[in-house]
């Protein structure tokens, strides 16, 4: 029973991990790349659906991406999208058939507010990390009629562990996306 807990407890944090990650790729560093656009949810047809589900995204220069959506009259919903995407900055053009998207240059002052969005990013992972931490004690400590107790202090200081090692994961990470936002 413990051990159940345990493991679920260790699979919701890896997941955590891996969701902060990838939050992390979709924030811009040098070149503008295709999986920035990855999260960017378009109204079609009442349903909203990932932007790579409606258009090929092709990357011709450092500083543009091409939108060429499969049904064009997708068109003007996925300029839509592009523009209304918090923290992205960029801005389209459409000429009727496709949709290039022109990144902002990538001023100092720029690369920090990209810094304050990964740290929130982060800090969101982190807590995300302690609810998973704080629904497993909660589990041992309704298992506690059913076990004893120095089953469940060793329960918890193994959840403690876990949680110090995910969260350390989440901090390496985000020193490495910093690193890499304020290289210039």
């Amino acid at each position: 029973m413990i051990s159940d807990v345990l493991a679920e407890a260790t699979d919701k944090m890896n997941r955590a991990v891996e969701v902060a990650k990838d939050d992390f790729s979709t924030v811009r560093t040098g070149r503008a790349n295709p999986a920035l656009f990855l999260k960017i949810m378009v109204e079609y047809y009442g349903t909203p659906t990932p932007l790579a589900q409606l258009a090929s995204l092709q990357n011709p220069e450092a500083r543009t991406l091409i939108v060429t959506p499969y049904d064009k009259t997708a068109l003007k919903e996925i300029e839509k999208a592009i523009v209304s995407f918090p923290n992205l900055g960029a801005t389209p053009s459409n000429d009727g058939t496709i949709i290039r998207v022109t990144m902002p240059e990538l001023t100092e002052e720029r690369r920090k507010e990209y810094v304050k969005i990964v740290r929130t990013k982060g800090e969101d992972a982190k807590v995300a990390i302690r609810n998973v931490r704080r629904k497993a004690k909660d589990d041992l400590d309704a298992l506690s009629k059913e076990v004893g107790e120095d089953d469940i202090a060793r329960a918890e200081k193994e959840l403690d562990a876990l949680t110090k090692a995910h969260v350390d994961g989440i901090d390496d990470a985000l020193k490495r996306k910093e690193a890499e936002l304020l290289e210039i």
